[in-house]
């Protein structure tokens, strides 16, 4: 007999406006989750208003639930308790998994847990006014979760040792490279002109932030006048010089021929839980300066040029390589053979996996 589809119900919440690296993750999920017999998937917001747009972003025939209680609310309450559960507004479920670092509450399914960074404990400082919680939610989290999903191996370790989470309850789940990738093409000039790049650039794929290195980056394009000039790619507010550029944030298809048609790509970053520009640059055969952080290290494989973090001549140094270095074939094939080694079939299974640990 066959065994019976897992019942999971997902936080679509990140679905929801402009998606950075956690809404391109759940979103990818989603897509795969939607498509396999073994999970019979649903997707929940949280969130008082716009809830009702989940249906139309999540993958075809996939349903959609909302809680139509406002977000702070919901986490003040599971800060203590499993009340109001998850359930109560979307069904019965095997497995409920908090994509975004907050676990729902819930009446009798199993809690899986997406924890994707430590960067909320490193620097507390730095968290938005409504996510001054967000560090008691996490470790609450940890230890009611059945399994606990990481994208990297870094993080896991991070996780078991900072959190006082046992190692076996953690899955490694590596994100993934859209097919698309692999045939990115440089952007036309008329593409060029409306997001007005340069014919040549250096670029950064992110979202704005402190931890992303970004003044450090800037210091050391300037210390490089011969470089190319720099363009930022990603919502938020970036630090701008005569040389740098904000391109705003982009649709999927634009953000991967700016990709492709970059000199080089370069995450500064103090602190990554995966590094998922990384590997798309790779793909799309570009050279990737980043910095020597555990989480770049793990995810490179030896195909990034590694910086110390705050190391001015060290950065503008790589930059300079990295723009200059010949192009070959051997190179080519080996970063996009690498980085075809990162798939969302991939990242599902260990997921689902993680799945099956927590309701067993």
């Amino acid at each position: 007999m066959a065994e019976r589809a897992l019942r999971v119900l997902l936080d679509g919440t990140p679905l929801l406006g402009n998606r950075t690296g956690i809404g391109r993750y759940t979103a990818a999920l989603a897509e795969e989750l939607a498509s396999r017999s073994d999970v019979d998937m649903r997707a929940v917001a949280f969130t008082l208003r716009g809830w009702r747009r989940l249906r139309h972003v999540l993958p075809h025939g996939a349903r959609a639930r909302g809680m139509p209680v406002a977000a702070r609310l919901l986490r003040s309450c599971w800060l203590r308790s499993s009340f109001p559960p998850v359930e109560l507004f979307a069904g019965r479920a095997d497995v409920v998994h908090g994509t975004n670092f907050v676990l729902p509450g819930s009446l009798r399914a199993a809690g899986v847990l997406t924890i994707h960074d430590l960067a909320f404990l490193d620097a507390p400082g730095e968290l938005a006014p409504s996510d001054r919680q967000l560090p008691e939610l996490v470790r609450r989290g940890a230890r009611h979760a059945g399994a606990i999903c990481t994208p990297t191996a870094a993080v896991a370790d991070s996780v078991a040792e900072r959190l006082s989470v046992p190692r076996e309850k953690i899955v490694v789940t590596p994100l993934g490279v859209d097919a698309a990738w692999f045939t990115g093409r440089r952007p036309t000039r008329e593409m060029r002109e409306r997001l007005r790049l340069p014919s040549e650039y250096l670029l950064f794929v992110g979202a704005a932030g402190p931890r992303k290195g970004l003044d450090w980056l800037l210091e050391a394009h300037a210390a490089a006048p011969e470089l190319p000039p720099l363009v930022f790619t990603g919502p938020g507010s970036f630090p701008l010089s005569d040389r740098a550029l904000h391109a705003g944030y982009l649709s999927d298809v634009d953000l991967r021929h700016v990709v492709a048609g970059a000199s080089a790509l370069v995450l500064p970053s103090r602190d990554e839980g995966f590094g998922l520009p990384v590997l798309e640059a790779l793909a799309c055969d570009v050279p990737v300066v980043c910095t020597d952080i555990p989480a770049l290290r793990e995810i490179s494989g030896g195909y990034a040029s590694l910086v110390p973090h705050g190391d001015v001549d060290a950065l503008a140094q790589a930059l300079r390589t990295a723009v200059s270095e010949p192009h070959t074939a051997s190179m080519s094939v080996q970063r996009r053979t690498h980085a075809a080694g990162f798939t969302w079939r991939r990242c599902a299974d260990a997921t689902v996996g993680a799945y099956r640990l927590a309701a067993k």
